[in-house]
């Protein structure tokens, strides 16, 4: 079964190709299949389900009685099942305060992950595009957070319901 570095070559090889720059990665699976690339195994029923149950349970947000604004009713738990990662899904109302701090500090690692891969990102285009603007974008994200309570509009409203 191909490796991710065999699909980040075939990415770049796709690239060569075609001359496309702004991949469509279903076009990139079709051209791949084209050419005689190991097709993966689709999951079992369970594992789909599962996955659609996860995706589900994500996406869940409820209101808040008192405050209006919407929060996320199930939250992830990393747990360790021998040599996978895998998560537990709690209900807010009914997570202890480790579960929801476990929860918490695995949400704010990933928005941390996140703003040092961009930060990776901004600073190697900014180097090989010295003759332009550098894009320069603050890390804390207070104020921004605290702007989008002030104006919540109800927007978020109606993505919850």
């Amino acid at each position: 079964m191909p490796t991710r570095h065999d699909r980040q070559k075939f990415l770049r090889y796709y690239k060569e190709q075609t001359g496309e720059r702004e991949l469509d990665m279903h076009k990139v699976a079709v051209f791949a299949k084209e050419k005689g690339w190991r097709m993966p195994r689709p999951p079992s029923d369970v594992d789909l389900l599962s996955k659609q149950f996860a995706e589900d349970a994500q996406a869940e947000k409820m209101m808040d009685d008192q405050t209006g604004k919407p929060y996320r009713v199930y939250h992830a738990i990393p747990v360790q099942s021998g040599q996978l990662n895998l998560f537990v899904y709690v209900d807010i109302d009914d997570a202890s305060r480790y579960q929801m701090l476990k929860s918490a500090v695995h949400r704010r690692e990933g928005m941390v992950s996140d703003g040092y891969a961009l930060t990776n990102d901004l600073d190697h285009w900014n180097r090989v595009n010295p003759e332009k603007e550098p894009i320069q974008l603050p890390m804390d994200l207070t104020m921004d957070i605290e702007i989008r309570k002030a104006s919540d509009d109800g927007e978020e409203e109606e993505k919850a319901a």
